[in-house]
């Protein structure tokens, strides 16, 4: 049985989070790991404290830059990072990725429809730093638990 992707998950820190959840910030960016389509969910697992699944949206589109200051110049004010965090983010990855390998692109994703969800979700397996795909009766599982 084939089950169909409806979305993804990444690891955020639940103070960069509560940005998107709180604070109206609608461009979520990150180097691309994933192939990430419009109409697919973005799920908010928050990292560090608080960990589990907080809230979603739905990807209005999705961008991939080689530069940071691109993505600020198109953004400004609508990136859930500041443009500092995210120049010292890029700088942080630099010393991540291996000699000889070429770095991903930063993929900027437009979100819509932000919803926090009335109760924290507690995933089974553990969400790495580059997220992984949601399939669709894990999603309802989310929904279920998390009392949408």
């Amino acid at each position: 049985m084939h089950e169909t992707v409806v979305g993804v998950t990444f690891p955020i820190p639940k103070w960069f989070l509560s940005r998107i959840l709180e604070e109206g910030k609608t461009v979520f960016v990150k180097p691309s790991t994933l192939r990430l389509k419009p109409g697919m969910k973005l799920v908010f697992y928050a990292s560090r404290e608080d960990q589990g699944w907080h809230g979603e949206a739905e990807i209005e589109s999705v961008e991939h830059f080689t530069t940071v200051e691109d993505i600020i110049k198109k953004y400004k004010d609508e990136l859930f990072l500041t443009p500092k965090e995210l120049r010292k983010y890029e700088r942080n990855r630099a010393k991540w990725h291996s000699r000889g390998r070429r770095p991903r692109p930063w993929m900027v994703v437009k979100l819509k429809n932000i919803r926090k969800y009335p109760k924290v979700v507690k995933p089974k397996r553990f969400i790495a730093v580059s997220g992984r795909y949601i399939k669709e009766d894990e999603y309802r599982e989310i929904l279920k638990k998390a009392g949408v």
